[in-house]
């Protein structure tokens, strides 16, 4: 598996090709979204709802030989793109590696300028509950 770093040269590498182009960005990040694993329909409750999200975001977390599996879904298609780009880096990784992972691709490909201060504050909210979960399977390890 790829480290965190090289998965975000990666997404960092797919976005140059699109350079300035911002309705291209966010087509793309649509299209991400529509490859992303599908949440089961039983967990699409009120409790897996991301707080602080302008859209619907349901995130949950399951631990799987000791790394942390996420499934997420949205119900707008840019959000569940940008889910998709966080599952990408953190999926299937220890707890530890998700509560130190340095998420710089955001800035790197200029994502603030094309999401806006809303979606930006609704992905800063997706990364918490993602390291809230790593954190909660963590100590359930440490017990």
């Amino acid at each position: 598996m790829s480290t965190i770093r090289a998965v975000q040269d990666e997404i960092i590498s797919e976005f140059e090709i699109l350079g300035d182009d911002k309705e291209s960005t966010i087509y793309f990040i649509m299209e991400l979204g529509a490859g992303m694993e599908k949440l089961p329909e039983s967990a699409r409750v009120e409790d897996n709802i991301i707080k602080g999200c302008q859209s619907k975001v349901w995130l949950i977390a399951e631990e799987q030989d000791g790394k942390v599996h996420y499934y997420a879904d949205s119900n707008t298609d840019i959000t569940k793109g940008l889910i998709f780009l966080l599952l990408r880096i953190l999926n299937d990784r220890s707890p530890e590696e998700i509560l130190n992972a340095n998420l710089d691709f955001v800035e790197r490909i200029g994502m603030g300028a094309i999401i806006g201060s809303q979606r930006s504050n609704g992905f800063a909210a997706m990364i918490k509950q993602i390291k809230l979960f790593a954190l909660a399977i963590q100590s359930n390890q440490n017990a």
